[in-house]
């Protein structure tokens, strides 16, 4: 069953705590639908009716209503309404494989607001049961470059088909015959990027809790309606797909793909995981960074935090504490002293906290970057803390010079420094986003004397040797860092 859409979300993305291997609160949920935002809100549904609702992005519980019942539910905005498509039965669902998808729209998803109300549902495709097809498991996208509105759906039982509905009706285009585009796969999903369609299909078995092995594979090309082939030029009518993602991090599983953009360079995927083994083996959602490598989509690793070098895209640099560079004692070697060549090899130790701290100012301690050298001001750890809330798939974190209370922090004036001990003040809290290319975004949750959460300033590279806040810009490697593991 599945998701999908481009939902361009003017707030935040990406990542989990080290113990959460999911998201927070209750994400109990199994085949939900592509992410949606709503007033400030996020939603998704799921199979059986109902679904889920998230203030932040980072913690859901349920609460999203969704009438009929049924299987694998996908939702779209289209102009100021929500599309809402599900299959009926199918699926083996009862017994049978005799299917229906059917569409109805909604001003809104917040069952609370007076404007909630569906409209009737209207059937679009169907199965009988005989023939070699299954009408389930449906997912939307909007094409941005025509405005025309595709469903694919399908599952393992026959194969996987196409179809063109009316963007503003939800109807069935008249006259419209479905089209077979893959096989060996189910809840499908069609998403479109720098001319290419993309088909991602959920592989392998589901329903099974810990023994699932559902994955999910991709394919692409230059129609929409196919065909779709793979990395090496397979085509999924004939059982063809790359991965996308698999089971890893103590989850298993993962099905039902969704895309979301929320910048210029920084998208997530959700999905379920047929079984999170931190929680009792339950179908729960699933919120990854969505890479793109030599134009493939991969799921992104979850960000857990840690100790580091935080490293500037721009010239690779590291960022530090501007405090005085104090010189490490050591015997000289090198080919001019030949006694000492003649001498058994012994390990340089690390420059320590214990032997630089004492030489540091007490008070704010600006930031500068520049050549790594092992040394105690160049570390950070990265901390989530899950008290102050999230956003899109992750909690805030602090970040501190490693084996000190000391943590940075945003200024009011669009600058960063070092506060001597962290208090939990808002400027205090990062956003942290791991980006297409792979590199990271590290955005302050507030600046200070602004109203809001900031959603337009970064830790940016001013020039090799000055850090600052400025406007996030994707096709600057000045807005990009890395995080090397220490």
């Amino acid at each position: 069953m599945k998701k999908n859409k481009i939902l361009i979300f003017s707030a935040l993305l990406c990542l989990c705590t080290t113990k959460a291997t999911a998201q927070v609160g209750e994400p109990y949920i199994h085949d939900p639908s592509t992410l949606a935002e709503c007033d400030g809100k996020y939603y998704t549904f799921g199979t059986g009716g109902g679904g889920l609702i998230s203030d932040d992005g980072w913690s859901w519980h349920s609460g999203a209503e969704r009438p009929g019942g049924g299987a694998a539910p996908d939702v779209l905005k289209i102009g100021d309404r929500y599309l809402v498509i599900y299959g009926a039965t199918g699926g083996g669902l009862g017994g049978g494989h005799s299917g229906r998808i059917l569409t109805m729209w909604n001003k809104t998803l917040d069952p609370k607001s007076p404007d909630f109300k569906y409209t009737e549902a209207v059937e679009v495709c169907s199965s009988d049961g005989m023939e070699d097809q299954d009408a389930i498991d449906p997912g939307l996208l909007l094409d941005p470059t025509t405005g025309r509105l595709w469903v694919s759906y399908g599952t393992y039982f026959g194969t996987i088909r196409l179809i063109e509905l009316d963007p503003a009706t939800g109807f069935r285009v008249e006259g419209n015959k479905e089209k077979d585009i893959a096989i060996d796969c189910e809840a499908t999903d069609l998403i479109y990027r720098d001319g290419w369609y993309y088909l991602l299909g959920t592989h392998g078995t589901c329903c099974d809790g810990v023994n699932s092995t559902y994955n999910i594979v991709v394919g692409r090309s230059k129609s929409v309606e196919g065909p779709y082939l793979d990395n090496v030029g397979r085509d999924m009518y004939h059982g063809g797909g790359k991965m996308v993602i698999a089971a890893g991090d103590r989850v298993c599983g993962p099905g039902h793909f969704g895309r979301t953009i929320i910048d210029e360079g920084v998208e997530i995927m959700s999905c379920h995981y047929e079984a999170d083994f931190e929680r009792s083996g339950r179908s729960v959602l699933g919120i990854r960074p969505l890479l793109w490598r030599n134009g493939w989509p991969v799921a992104g690793e979850r960000f857990k935090g840690g100790t580091f070098e935080i490293e500037s895209e721009r010239r690779g640099y590291s960022l530090e504490l501007a405090v005085d560079f104090v010189r490490m004692k050591q015997e000289r070697q090198g080919w001019f002293n030949r006694e000492q060549m003649q001498q058994p090899v012994k390990p340089v130790p690390n420059q320590t906290l214990e032997e630089v701290i004492g030489t540091w100012p007490k008070g704010d301690i600006g930031l500068r970057i520049g050549d790594y050298m092992f040394r105690p001001h160049q570390h950070w750890t990265v901390t989530p803390v899950d008290e102050k809330g999230g956003y899109l798939s992750a909690p805030y974190f602090k970040i501190t010079v490693s084996g000190t209370d000391r943590a940075l922090a945003a200024t009011a004036d669009l600058e960063v420094t070092t506060v001597p001990a962290y208090t939990g003040a808002d400027e205090q809290l990062w956003r942290i986003e791991q980006l297409t290319d792979g590199t990271f975004r590290i955005m302050p949750k507030v600046i200070p004397g602004r109203e809001g959460n900031n959603l337009t300033y970064c830790l940016y590279s001013a020039g090799d040797s000055t850090p600052t806040l400025a406007p996030y810009d994707f096709k600057s490697d000045n807005s990009k860092w890395n995080f090397r593991k220490q």
